[in-house]
């Protein structure tokens, strides 16, 4: 007897080939065929930000103005950078060029990174690639700016504290933009939270209701991360990561509540016929 298809959510019955398409993850792909998709977007993302460095050299001197500024307005009257090795300042105007070049490549890189994640996905969770972008690249720049304008003119004037008659502060070049540096790829990192959030709520796995029962966990698990992450070790570092990353769990509660399916709809799709 032949068996004849019915689109109903009944165990046995035979799904069609539209809803097959709609409930199943992209196709199936081998380990080598994952290793040679990773090394695709690896060389896409190298690309693009190889001209990324080309596009920003340009600019090198008004970039390094710019990162320059916070430490110049913490320093003592009279006070200047120093670099005590002959190439350090021109590696440095090189790693300016890098980073600048990542930033304004950071869009591209995170749309390769969604295009590797994509084939596992399912067909409607594939719909959240330009979210995916877009959300991850605000809290990249915002974390970035956030570092730039708050926690690290803040970190280099509580050190230029400590200047007196018998200690001057004459900050090093490199070390001084190495801290930068760090204290940038942390705070972009941290700031990815409300994103991770929002793609975890829209699939389902976390709630508003589960992040706020785990508030006291995670406030220490803040402080525990934050320890980790932090260039110089001291406390008040510490601090200036660990503040904004309760703020952004809070506001990822709120985007979690926000984000979440409605009870009416789910409980008519299932009564209603």
């Amino acid at each position: 007897m032949a068996l004849v298809p019915f689109p109903g959510p009944q165990s046995g019955a035979m799904k069609l080939p539209h809803d097959e398409e709609e409930e199943t993850p992209g196709g199936k792909m081998s380990f080598l065929e994952h290793l040679d998709e990773f090394r695709k977007r690896l060389v896409y993302s190298c690309i693009s930000i190889a001209v990324g460095v080309c596009a920003t050299f340009w600019w090198i001197d008004s970039i390094f103005n710019f990162l320059m500024a916070p430490t110049r307005a913490a320093l003592p009257p009279g006070v200047k950078l120093v670099y005590t090795q002959p190439g350090e300042a021109f590696s440095l105007y090189i790693t300016i060029a890098l980073i600048a070049g990542v930033v304004v490549a950071a869009p591209f890189i995170m749309f390769q990174v969604w295009l590797f994640i994509a084939p596992g996905l399912y067909q409607h969770e594939k719909k959240l690639a330009i979210p995916f972008v877009l959300l991850t690249t605000i809290g990249f720049l915002s974390g970035a700016a956030f570092n730039h304008y708050v926690a690290f003119p803040y970190l280099i004037v509580f050190f230029g504290t400590f200047n007196s008659s018998d200690l001057v502060f004459m900050p090093k070049l490199e070390d001084v933009f190495g801290l930068y540096t760090q204290m940038l790829l942390g705070m972009g990192i941290v700031f990815q939270m409300p994103a991770i959030v929002y793609f975890l709520a829209r699939m389902r796995l976390i709630t508003a209701k589960f992040l706020i029962s785990q508030f006291k966990y995670a406030f220490l698990l803040i402080f525990v991360i934050a320890a980790v992450i932090t260039p110089t070790g001291d406390m008040m570092t510490q601090t200036i990561f660990a503040a904004p990353m309760v703020g952004l769990y809070i506001l990822s509660i709120a985007i979690a509540w926000m984000v979440k399916p409605k009870p009416l709809l789910a409980h008519q799709s299932v009564d209603e016929p």
